[in-house]
């Protein structure tokens, strides 16, 4: 509430004075004559269409609820208000009270239309940071790159070691990463049992044992043929990243040089490990932020939920898919960031739906039910002032208005019926108005030529809302299979017209999974298809040059594997325990 504002401030961040004039005008006709509507804020009369003349305690007054919590009202008064019978009063009431209740629907949604813009806005902010972050950040942090460069360095270096592995930190407590040498696996599992390996991450200091067989914290769990053994912790800032442990069969191998050469790489290591384990989640959080804003997309049409995630998954299934081929794909084989570019090609591309107008995206049917209706009540007048029978007319009417594919004879019904007109009292009544011909008239779906031209604007608008976003190397080509996901091999798709070998591979992959899942899913104008006739649609658009029919054949001889793989992608690149409860052992 800001109270130290003066109340015309207050009212203007409220509500915009020119839509509550717009209610006082729609309300001041049914009220009493020469009665005065006036807006009030703590008592106050701010917003009156003509000087006030009268005390607040002679108005009549209906709240009007508000998130800022103002004391809002809505006054009304009335002249020779005492000689106003009962009904009259609570009509007056009545008028009022459903205004008020009108403003204050006005200003909750406008409040959660600014809200819904703030937090895009703030969410979009958040995400360039967390990118601008990310490319900075240098090439080499990949946890297993790490790890392997630590252990070759063991291996080759002038380190008496003939076994050694790096253990890292899980939920269950520490586990071997990677290894080298010839060991027994559970032999160097149990070291993690023993008292000298909680003393190492204890103190955060290496140590090496020349004879394990006197030392009292680690012979139990150690076979005869490791005699020696230098461990170190792999340090990041007050964290132990994980431990390394070198062995060798001969006693004495180790000395103090080998730890400090040890120590060396176990420090440099712990801050390349921490870096990455950092940038992972960093990543995950804009994977995460990336896929809520195609969620968020998707929830302007609950028809809609899911589909980018659902297209996401069954682009990478497929593309596996291709990568496994031997026959007419052999020469394809899809990279780890060459799948990841795939997923987030298509979790993102129908974000520029965000552009597209509400009534044109969620369209169910040719004319809405409101305007059905008045050409009913059109028909209806015909049929008595003419002694005609239109119900049977009004039916035909509602059919070819939900109908995706109206037949010949209904589209020349509606043109004989748009050039009917009759008179009523002197007027002129035109059964059809030349816009709900032109609706009704679509040959197939329920889109007008503008309304299709709204919706093929998506795929640039992806682009021109994307390219802001400055994507790493291994995204370089994500908006460019986002821009062509429409594009059709005849040259017959949107929005460029392209045409054969200028539509990248991924872009034709991502075609034909967006048409399988948006035909296979229910949507406002149309059931759900079912799988066998969702390929034979596929199969057309491929034998019509549209669809490249190679990958369509691949497609539907595989769409069992295809969906079973869709459901088990996972491309969320797990991190540290410290931030998620993600394994980390197949991190890459």
């Amino acid at each position: 509430m800001n109270t130290g504002l003066n109340p015309e401030t207050r009212l203007k961040r409220i509500i915009k004075p020119k839509k509550l004039r717009a209610f006082l005008g729609k309300a001041l006709p049914l009220l009493p004559e020469n009665s005065v509507l006036c807006v009030y804020i703590d008592g106050t009369p701010i917003f009156c269409a003509e000087p006030i003349c009268h005390s607040f305690e002679e108005t009549i007054l209906s709240p009007v609820k508000n998130p800022s919590g103002d004391n809002l009202c809505l006054g009304a008064f009335i002249q020779n208000r005492d000689k106003l019978c009962e009904p009259e009063l609570n009509h007056i009431k009545s008028v009022l009270e459903f205004t008020a209740f009108s403003i204050s629907n006005y200003i909750e949604s406008e409040t959660a239309r600014r809200l819904i813009g703030e937090e895009t806005l703030s969410k979009y902010r958040e995400l360039a940071l967390l990118h601008r972050s990310i490319v900075e950040l240098n090439n080499s942090l990949r946890l297993k790159d790490v790890i392997t460069a630590l252990t070759n360095e063991c291996k080759t270096s002038a380190l008496p070691a003939e076994m050694g592995a790096v253990y890292l930190p899980e939920e269950e407590g520490f586990t071997i990463f990677d290894s080298f040498g010839n060991f027994s696996a559970d032999e160097l599992e149990n070291l993690v049992e023993c008292t000298l390996f909680k003393d190492i991450i204890a103190s955060l200091r290496g140590e090496i044992i020349n004879d394990v067989s006197k030392d009292d914290r680690c012979r139990d769990k150690l076979s005869g043929n490791i005699r020696s053994m230098l461990i170190m912790p792999i340090p990041s800032p007050n964290v132990c990243e994980g431990v390394l442990v070198l062995t060798s069969p001969g006693m004495n191998a180790f000395n103090a040089a080998h730890l400090k050469h040890v120590s060396t790489l176990s420090s440099v290591a712990g801050i390349s490990i921490s870096n990455a384990y950092n940038f992972e989640s960093i990543r995950v959080l804009m994977d995460a932020l990336l896929k809520a804003l195609a969620e968020a997309i998707d929830a302007r049409d609950p028809f809609t939920a899911g589909h980018s995630e659902r297209v996401a998954h069954l682009a990478v299934s497929f593309a596996r898919q291709i990568s496994q081929d031997n026959e007419k794909f052999k020469h394809i084989d899809f990279t780890d960031e060459q799948l990841r570019e795939i997923f987030y090609s298509g979790i993102l591309h129908d974000i520029g739906k965000i552009g597209i107008k509400e009534e044109v995206l969620t369209k169910k049917t040719r004319l809405p039910k409101s305007m059905v209706d008045v050409i009913g009540m059109r028909l209806k007048l015909f049929g008595i002032h003419h002694m005609h029978e239109w119900e049977d007319d009004y039916k035909r009417i509602k059919q070819i208005n939900s109908s995706l594919s109206p037949a010949q004879d209904d589209l020349d019904f509606v043109d004989s019926m748009s050039s009917m007109k009759f008179k009523v009292n002197g007027s002129t009544i035109h059964m059809l108005h030349p816009d709900e011909r032109e609706c009704l008239t679509v040959r197939r779906g329920n889109l007008t030529a503008e309304e299709r031209m709204e919706i093929e604007r998506h795929p640039a608008e992806s682009k021109r809302i994307l390219e802001h976003i400055p994507f790493q190397d291994d995204l370089s080509q994500l908006l460019t299979i986002i821009g062509q996901h429409h594009e059709r091999l005849d040259g017959s798709g949107y929005p460029e017209g392209l045409a054969g070998d200028e539509i990248l591979i991924q872009s034709r992959i991502l075609a034909i999974v967006d048409i399988y899942d948006a035909i296979t899913q229910e949507r406002h104008y149309k059931p759900a298809t079912p799988q066998e006739r969702a390929l034979k649609i596929l199969a057309l658009e491929a034998g019509e040059g549209k669809l490249d029919s190679t990958l369509v054949d691949l497609f539907i001889n595989n769409i069992s594997e295809i969906e079973n793989g869709a459901e088990s992608i996972d491309l969320d690149r797990p991190v540290s325990t410290r931030f998620c409860k993600i394994p980390r052992g197949s991190m890459n």
